[in-house]
Order: C-alpha cells, then sequence, then structure tokens
C-alpha cells in the first residue's frame, strides 16, 4: 500500500487507508490488482471486507457491461425516395380490395443508390388472408408478378414491401420476415388510406435487432427519412388527378348518365353553330361542315322501338356477365380458404 498500518491506531489510520485506495489506486486495474496483493498480505479483517465489496462491485459492473439490452448499430445511415406511381397503385388496389379485407400489402421495386438511399418506383399487390396471430401470403402469385415486372424492367428488384393503415401491426412482423429472405434490409411502407388524422400519413421503416450483449433476441421497427420525389411528367398526371378529385367513384349507371349530359350539351354547340350559318350570324367553315356531315351519317338508323330493344338487350348480357364473375369470385375465394385451411392443420 502507499501508506503502512499502524496497528497501535488501527481506527482512524484503516479508514484513511480504504479511503486512499478506493480513491486513488483503484483507478486502473493493474492498481485494484495491487490493492488485492497487498490487503492479503496484511490480513487486516477491515482491509480484508473492503477487498471483498470491491471485487463484488467490479464483477456486477462487468456484469451489467455485458448484459445491458443494445440495438445493433446500423452499418449506414438509410433513408428512402418515393415516386407518386406507388401511391396511385397502393390507393387503387386499395379501393378495388375485397370488402371483407382490412387492408392491403404488396411488394416494392426499385433500387439501392450507390449513397444507400432506397428508390422506390414501382409497386404490386399481394394477395394475403390475416387471421388473429397467423398470415397467408400468397407466395407463387408473388413470384409470378415479379417475373413479370422484370422481363420489361430487368433493373428492378425488390426493396420492400408495403401495407395499407396507420403504421406498424403485429402481423407486420411475419410479413417482413418474409421479404427479409427475399432481399437484405427490406424497407417497409406505411400509407393511411383512412385519412385518421384529417391526412394521409406515409411513413418508411426498416428492422433494427435487438441485442442482450452476443445474443440477437428481436427486431424492432426503426422509422427511415422518406422524401418525395417526380419527375416533370409525372408531376402534370399529379396536378391533373389533384383537380379531379371526388368523393366516391360514380357507378355504371352515374358515369352513362354523366356521359350523356356531356353528348347532349355537345350536340346543342352543334345547333347553335348550324343556325347561326344558316341564319349568315357566323361565316361557315366548310371543313366544320365536312365533320359534321360524317358524323351524322356516321349515326345508325334505328327506330325506337328498336333501339329500345337493343339497349335492353344488352343491359340483360351485361347483368349475365356481372353475376358470372361474382359466381367465380366466390368459388375463388373459398378455394383460397380450403387451401389456407389445409396448410394450417
Amino acid at each position: 500500500m502507499a501508506a503502512g498500518l499502524n496497528r497501535d491506531k488501527p481506527g482512524s489510520q484503516i479508514k484513511a487507508n480504504i479511503y486512499s485506495q478506493a480513491h486513488i489506486q483503484l483507478k486502473t486495474k493493474s492498481n485494484l490488482n495491487q490493492f488485492i496483493l497487498e490487503s492479503k498480505l496484511s490480513n487486516n479483517p477491515s482491509s480484508l471486507c473492503s477487498l471483498k465489496i470491491l471485487i463484488i462491485h467490479q464483477r456486477m459492473a462487468a456484469a451489467i457491461e455485458h448484459t445491458v439490452l443494445q440495438f445493433a448499430p446500423s452499418s449506414a445511415k438509410i433513408s428512402a425516395k418515393l415516386h407518386p406511381l406507388v401511391l396511385f397503385n397502393i390507393c387503387d388496389c386499395y379501393v378495388r380490395r375485397r370488402d371483407q379485407a382490412e387492408r392491403v400489402i404488396g411488394t416494392l421495386l426499385g433500387s439501392v443508390l450507390p449513397d444507400g438511399t432506397v428508390d422506390i418506383r414501382n409497386s404490386y399487390a399481394v394477395p394475403h388472408n390475416e387471421f388473429s396471430d397467423e398470415v397467408a401470403l400468397d407466395i407463387d402469385y408473388h413470384h409470378n408478378m415479379l417475373l413479370s415486372h422484370q422481363k420489361v424492367n430487368p433493373k428492378e428488384v425488390i426493396v420492400g414491401w408495403y401495407s395499407t393503415g396507420l403504421g406498424v401491426t403485429g402481423g407486420s412482423a411475419l410479413i417482413h420476415e418474409f421479404y427479409s429472405r427475399e432481399v437484405p434490409n427490406p424497407v417497409h411502407l406505411t400509407v393511411d388510406t383512412g385519412f385518421r388524422n384529417g391526412e394521409s400519413t406515409i411513413r418508411a421503416y426498416i428492422t433494427v435487432n435487438l441485442c442482450l450483449g452476443d445474443r440477437q433476441l428481436a427486431a424492432q421497427f426503426q422509422e427511415i427519412p422518406l422524401d418525395f420525389r417526380m419527375v416533370e411528367a409525372e408531376r402534370v398526371g399529379f396536378d391533373l388527378l389533384k383537380s379531379t378529385m371526388v368523393d366516391k367513384l360514380p357507378t355504371d349507371l352515374e358515369g352513362m348518365e354523366v356521359s350523356m349530359h356531356r353528348l347532349l350539351a355537345l350536340i346543342d354547340d352543334v345547333y347553335l353553330y348550324v343556325d347561326n350559318v344558316v341564319e349568315g350570324r357566323v361565316e361557315p367553315d366548310n371543313e366544320i361542315g365536312r365533320f359534321i356531315a360524317d358524323t351524322v351519317a356516321s349515326l345508325p338508323k334505328f327506330s325506337p322501338q328498336a333501339f329500345d330493344k337493343l339497349v335492353n338487350d344488352n343491359l340483360q348480357d351485361r347483368l349475365l356477365l356481372v353475376y358470372l364473375a361474382s359466381i367465380t369470385r366466390t368459388q375463388l375465394s373459398l378455394a383460397e380458404k380450403l387451401n389456407t385451411a389445409a396448410q394450417i392443420l
């Protein structure tokens, strides 16, 4: 020790000695070893008790250092760029989903840029069934769609997957595990198509491993920066779609009614132009006259009764096609459920 023990006055000297060793000599591991050796040689009970306390403290600190829960460090900072075509595909699939489906999932296609940014340029939906704690994906459909896309755009590869809804759900971990086998470190994109917060929340996630010492226990979704990018052609299309927003998609009859109103408005314009030409209020244009004559000549000549019969027959044929399509959809859904149940059992 730095100061020897005085056996005539053990109290104050031992306390001073213990404080000196704890504060000065235990700064490094070598000093601790020296303190252990000298304490054993001293055979002093108080010194040996302090020695045991310090050794226990050292072991507890080492154990805590190796058993703390921590996230594995990421090799590079990952961000994502999203093109508007992907959002259009996701919203279109969500509108056309089955009535009993709560959300839509699908595959994200794109590429990884040299700086590590994930460029998401395309997507397609993947049929799936969700139960309480299980998710069944149509893997064959997923692979067939991937092959079809790569025939057209061979540079587009799988970069992740998407789902509609607000944030990450319980079944997302199972789906992400499947895509992790398809591509390393996939991106999970969530699109809130329900507008729960008054706007569509769009976020991107990756998984970060949760480790206990050297063991990997689980993975947690971590949000990454997401940037929206579009070229000039995409911007023109986006502005056009934005200017024609509607609350809901029109039915077939509503769409036909709107088309008929537009057609009647065009016919009224033609009547007005012809009347103005006949009355001499407008200078005649021979090209417009020939176009009107060709249009009138191309119209079929039917009596009102024959036209009504033709329309009714066409309507009956369409209703029959709708009925057959509904039966086919029901049969396919039943076969899919039976196949899923057989795989689970």
